[in-house]
């Protein structure tokens, strides 16, 4: 029987495996932080969410 992994875990393991998005993201926001607004960075942000999705599924 497989243990029991714990929903964090699976969260963790998931956001090590979506590094570069993270930083693109982080790239995004970071550019203009004095002017972020709703939006701005959305194409990244979809491809973060998208990444750690696949991610945590596969765990």
């Amino acid at each position: 029987m497989k243990p029991r992994i714990r929903p964090i875990e699976k969260f963790a393991a998931a956001v090590a495996q979506c590094s570069k998005e993270s930083a693109n993201y982080g790239k995004c926001i970071a550019a203009d932080y004095n002017n972020v607004s709703k939006d701005k960075c959305v194409n990244e942000f979809m491809k973060l969410q998208q990444c750690y999705t696949n991610a945590y599924k596969k765990r």
